[in-house]
């Protein structure tokens, strides 16, 4: 029996909307001179670079895309070494595979980040001309640490942002520590344009690389931009509302994305290791004014979802849940628990209270329907993300739960002692 509640606590479906995103999607959809070009990609990317206190910020249609500009920028030669974690996503080691280079996976520690001893222990047998630092769920990695093992085997530093807009190491912000860094505005990030992502870096010469494939990429289908802009008005007014009632929404959903109306967060394509037509891209310039709109909003979304995070932390204390460790400069994106039940915990939440859980990572390479062997990924070469993945579940935080609703989602936990 779900929760007498119609509209369900969720996680992943476009978390950060607000009834203003809406509004601007809804104002953006009946202006299609807009979607293509214009000045919220230029805009989008001086307030990027005024943030980070980086030379330069090019804009992408995802965090994908932009990380494979960086690959390509990089000049390496076909089938060199990238070296990334496991317990991660597809987006990530697809980019290293569309550039024709070779993932090789290390293991993580308990804090779901790059197991640093297991990193200095292959490092030199893998002999791998790359290293991508993911800062998961927007816990910063010891950069002062990463920085001086890549300097010591001569290793460039591209650091995956994509969950740690706004956190920092040292005071210093994340992304600006190795050569490149990349950040994704996806559906479920720390803010979201549907769709979009950025590249950044102080080296002028990588930067003009990356300047240059921004334009040979060129724009998205307009049929694409439409489907981004109609993504969270669809949510909005039609999915969510419905997402209880005989599941409804997730048919319409489902439905939608069939019929090409929405497009899906990851293609059949990429859980294969193939490059969907519509990557890489430039950002278009409709979907750089919801993710504008969003950056401004940025502070507000940190400080509600720091404030949930402690919430989380001081509930969930001698219970049967391993807690994170807080972090003061962290972005909060997630709150990741361990219990060795999480699969079933998370089942439970959604068919019987109405709470979408996260479920990132079910496996080593998400979605958890992702043929790891296309991504060169083998079973047990990185056993603790495996365990990692069977183990860990992540709570909420984003700007539409409340406090009421994680009072539910504490209370529902506790059930587990």
């Amino acid at each position: 029996m779900k929760y007498k509640n119609f509209q369900p606590i969720s996680i992943s479906l476009s978390p950060n909307v607000q009834k203003d995103d809406v509004f601007l999607a809804l104002k953006l959809i009946f202006q299609p001179w807009n979607w293509k070009r214009g000045s919220a990609v230029k805009q989008l990317e001086s307030e990027f670079k005024k943030h980070l206190g980086v030379k330069y910020a090019f804009s992408f249609n995802s965090g994908r895309s932009a990380f494979y500009a960086i690959l390509k920028s990089l000049e390496l030669e076909d089938g060199n070494n990238v070296m990334i974690q496991a317990f991660t996503c597809n987006a990530v080691p697809n980019p290293i595979l569309w550039a024709k280079l070779n993932p090789v996976f290390i293991d993580c520690g308990n804090d779901f980040n790059i197991d640093i001893e297991s990193l200095k222990s292959k490092i030199i047998s893998l002999n791998s001309k790359v290293l991508v630092i993911q800062h998961t769920f927007g816990l910063p990695v010891n950069m002062d640490e990463i920085m001086n093992i890549s300097k010591e085997h001569n290793i460039t530093v591209i650091e995956d942002c994509a969950h740690a807009l706004g956190a920092d190491h040292n005071n210093q912000k994340l992304g600006t520590f190795g050569k490149a860094g990349f950040f994704s505005f996806s559906r479920d990030k720390v803010i979201s344009s549907i769709y979009g992502g950025l590249a950044v870096t102080n080296d002028d010469r990588l930067a003009k690389k990356i300047e240059q494939l921004q334009k040979e990429f060129g724009q998205p289908r307009l049929l694409w931009i439409k489907q981004q802009l109609l993504h969270p008005i669809l949510l909005h007014y039609v999915i969510l509302p419905l997402y209880s009632f005989l599941d409804l929404g997730k048919i319409f959903l489902v439905f939608s994305q069939w019929a090409h109306l929405l497009s899906k967060a990851v293609s059949w394509k990429e859980k294969r290791g193939l490059k969907p037509d519509y990557f890489p891209k430039a950002l278009p310039n409709a979907l750089a004014f919801l993710a504008l709109h969003q950056f401004r909003k940025l502070d507000k979304f940190y400080d509600h979802r720091k404030k949930l995070a402690k919430f989380y932390y001081k509930e969930l204390q001698n219970t049967s849940f391993e807690l994170p460790n807080m972090q003061e400069n962290q972005s909060f994106l997630r709150f990741a628990v361990k219990h060795k039940n999480a699969h079933e915990i998370i089942y439970e939440s959604w068919h019987r209270e109405n709470i979408l859980l996260g479920d990132w990572y079910t496996t080593p390479i998400a979605p958890g329907d992702t043929k790891l062997e296309d991504m060169k990924y083998k079973m047990g070469e990185c056993q603790n993300a495996e365990k990692l993945s069977k183990e860990t579940l992540n709570l909420p935080t984003h700007i539409n739960i409340t406090m009421e609703d994680g009072k539910r989602i504490v209370d529902f936990l506790k059930k587990f002692l």
